[in-house]
């Protein structure tokens, strides 16, 4: 995924409220940008940190930037949860997930189970149909260690993605959990059971179940940002 216009360099002030960031420009401006990311941001939200932005395409924009990339222990962090369905779709297309090849339709955004919409639904004549859930991964707590971890707070959402999942697999058809680690420098995958247990719970059980995990790295840079890698999973026995 190649952003569509060139980022603006700037340093992280503050991340507050959630959906708000205030970052220094090089010419000393401080301007507030917005930030799709409704996480805690543990590990990725540092004062003073190098930051990346796009400006709005739309004018009558509110907010004139958007928050995209912080550098952290010298490697860059995409902390825009807006792109990793693009970016997991876009990688399926090109066949870079072969997990998930070998499906004649990639639809997105499809209504399913008692009242939500699946990231990606792949279908295929003569197969069960696979519903994959995207969670975007950023936490990385050691800056020696090569582990990324999801979540980075409480997520009820998430629990919940998790019982709907079983319940298509229990359907007959196939669930498929991807995480995705928008970041280069983690090898391995785990919950981080001790933010949130009892997604750790969850998980266990949705893939006990028949549900499916995976987890993929990206490279990211000013320019792009590109599904890479598969990552270990290291999840709680």
């Amino acid at each position: 995924m190649k952003f569509e216009q060139p980022l603006i360099e700037g340093t992280l002030v503050n991340r507050y409220k959630r959906f708000f960031a205030d970052v220094r420009l090089p010419s000393g401006e401080v301007v507030t940008a917005h930030c799709a990311n409704s996480g805690s941001m543990l590990s990725v939200k540092e004062p003073g940190a190098r930051v990346w932005l796009s400006p709005a395409t739309n004018p009558e924009r509110k907010l004139r930037y958007t928050w995209e990339i912080i550098e952290i222990h010298g490697g860059l962090v995409g902390i825009n949860t807006g792109h990793p369905n693009r970016l997991v779709a876009d990688a399926i297309l090109a066949g870079k997930i072969p997990e998930l090849a070998g499906y004649e339709v990639l639809k997105r955004e499809q209504k399913y189970g008692k009242n939500s919409r699946i990231d990606i639904l792949l279908e295929s004549p003569g197969k069960p149909p696979c519903y994959v859930e995207v969670k975007n991964v950023t936490l990385k707590r050691a800056a020696g260690d090569q582990l990324a971890e999801f979540p980075d707070s409480v997520t009820e959402r998430g629990a919940k993605h998790l019982v709907e999942m079983t319940d298509m697999v229990k359907a007959g058809a196939r669930a498929v959990m991807v995480y995705l680690v928008q970041r280069g420098d983690c090898r391995r995958f785990t919950v981080a059971a001790d933010l949130d247990p009892t997604y750790a719970k969850s998980l266990k059980k949705a893939m006990a179940e028949g549900v499916e995990a995976l987890c993929y790295g990206c490279d990211v840079t000013p320019d792009a940002i590109t599904v890479t890698k598969s990552l270990t999973l290291d999840l709680p026995k």
